[in-house]
């Protein structure tokens, strides 16, 4: 694969959308994250319905036609939207069966948070692994305790060299070089970025910081 994954990767969450605008609300965001550099972001949204999910996903497809965009769970979406790929975890479509539908050039990612997991995720075939939770989130409920930077270089150990690891959960610019440093590839971020006054300039602060 010929993508370079860059060290920031914003997870757009369904939770920051507001109450009404919603399409202009989408456009706007993705037309300036677009010219903010965003090179990839995922776009997650587990309570929607399937119009809701499709038709968002379609505005930033349209908002941000040079970013490689990644749907979380929903093949589908991805699909009809012309996205770029999907995160699929349990209760997804296999990532193998995710590859035949999206193609070759498809980014294909999954999920680990523990050791026993990132081993299974390693024989899986995926572009990158998100493992996490770092530390604690307010943007998706999970019961796994943060493994913390420790936990970062013990995932990377495991992992070895090849695979792209991602870490995830309530990471912060002041933490995220940290968890660079200590061996993980990309940072996942969602709240520090968008639940911002100004998620471009956010995101621009973070490039200028971690490159």
């Amino acid at each position: 694969m010929g993508f370079v994954f860059p060290k920031i990767y914003p997870i757009l969450d369904v939770s920051v959308f507001p109450a009404v605008g919603r399409g202009e609300f989408l456009d706007r965001l993705g037309r300036s994250l677009a010219d903010a550099g965003v090179r990839l972001m995922e776009y997650r949204n587990k309570i929607g319905t399937d119009a809701e999910v499709l038709s968002d996903a379609r505005i930033l497809r349209v908002a941000m036609p040079l970013a490689k965009l990644v749907m979380d769970d929903r093949v589908d979406v991805a699909l009809a939207a012309a996205f770029d790929g999907v995160h699929v975890d349990a209760g997804d479509l296999p990532p193998a069966e995710a590859r035949k539908l999206l193609g070759a050039a498809a980014l294909i990612g999954t999920s680990a948070s523990t050791q026993a997991q990132l081993m299974k995720s390693l024989a899986r075939g995926t572009d990158y692994i998100a493992f996490g939770p770092v530390f604690p989130t307010t943007t998706k409920q999970t019961s796994v305790p943060p493994i913390g930077v420790e936990g970062v270089a013990r995932f990377r150990a495991t992992a070895g060299a090849k695979p792209v690891l991602v870490a995830a959960a309530g990471i912060t610019l002041d933490t995220a070089p940290a968890i660079l440093r200590a061996g993980a590839d990309v940072v996942a971020v969602s709240a520090a970025i968008f639940r911002s006054q100004d998620p471009a300039v956010e995101f621009s602060r973070w490039m200028a910081t971690l490159g």
